[in-house]
């Protein structure tokens, strides 16, 4: 952190202590917050006052991408915003970013999901012609495949690829590493991007070993990644409104309707606590009640003897 962040962050632990008159305790979660959204913003690249609403919304996205629950989100993003407020308020910037900035909803929310019809769609979307072109299918079908976290796919390293045992080891959440089985199909593809990659004479040194890099030979972050897939889902017309956490999901959910154990999930997406993994149980629910719905004769408007509700 440079000395302006410094001074800024300063400025707002006294405001907190002496104008909010805000005890010990409450100031250290405030500045914990402001701590979460600083180290975010700076791998990004950014200062405090560089931020926009995206920005905001992305760093959103991480925590739950880290496995914060909704009632810990709704706070770190309150403590975000009045840090915000301060800065506007303490002349640091003109306008505020987080003024927009929306809250999870606390409740059984289920996340979108998508099916493997829709990946495909969102693959066929790729411009193979371009550069990018099979990174970007790579990196869909890694994602779907594996269930990676999105900062566990841009982390990803050459190094950790076993890709003859058809096995990843990525380092997740608390710096745990596991090791997570990858199909034939996204080996196929990384196949193709390696092609690709070992033509490229501009790596920069120290990104030697990251499997995903951008034209400037430096390794992705989760902005570009998120970018990216947003715009495939537009060219793809998915309506859904969906991120790399989206593909996650989908993993786990194809996982559990294929008839996997949670606790097989569980170990698969490297959560610590199998309650994190039972999320998807209720995704579950939600579609038995659909084909209930759907394919029960006392549900259907209208009746149709001739078909079957297949498993």
């Amino acid at each position: 952190m440079g000395r302006q962040g410094k001074d800024m962050v300063g400025s707002y632990q006294r405001y907190l202590k002496l104008e909010r008159n805000f005890t010990g305790n409450t100031v250290e979660a405030y500045m914990r917050d402001v701590d979460k959204l600083l180290r975010f913003i700076h791998g990004e690249g950014l200062t405090a006052t560089e931020v926009k609403l995206e920005h905001l919304q992305q760093f959103a996205a991480s925590l739950h991408d880290l496995g914060i629950g909704a009632r810990s989100q709704c706070r770190i993003l309150s403590g975000v915003r009045a840090f915000y407020r301060f800065l506007v308020l303490d002349g640091w910037m003109e306008n505020d970013p987080s003024e927009l900035l929306e809250s999870p909803q606390i409740g059984d929310h289920l996340p979108e999901v998508l099916s493997a019809e829709e990946v495909d769609m969102l693959e066929g979307a790729i411009d193979l012609s371009k550069w990018e072109g099979h990174r970007n299918r790579a990196i869909i079908e890694v994602l779907f495949s594996c269930g990676l976290r999105v900062s566990e796919l841009t982390n990803l390293t050459l190094s950790n690829l076993y890709l003859d045992d058809e096995f990843l080891r990525v380092e997740g959440k608390g710096r745990k590493e596991r090791l997570v089985p990858i199909s034939q199909r996204a080996i196929r593809e990384l196949g193709f991007w390696f092609h690709d990659r070992n033509q490229m004479d501009n790596v920069k040194a120290g990104e030697e070993d990251y499997v995903f890099l951008n034209r400037r030979g430096a390794h992705l972050t989760r902005t570009m990644i998120l970018i990216m897939i947003k715009r495939l889902a537009e060219d793809a017309g998915i309506q859904k409104t969906i991120s790399p956490h989206t593909l996650r999901h989908s993993f786990a959910t194809a996982l559990l309707e294929g008839g996997a154990d949670l606790r097989v999930i569980q170990a698969m997406l490297g959560h610590e606590s199998i309650g994190t993994t039972e999320i998807y149980t209720h995704i579950d629910t939600h579609t038995l009640r659909q084909e209930i719905l759907n394919h029960h004769p006392r549900n259907m408007k209208t009746a149709n003897h001739g078909q079957q509700a297949t498993e």
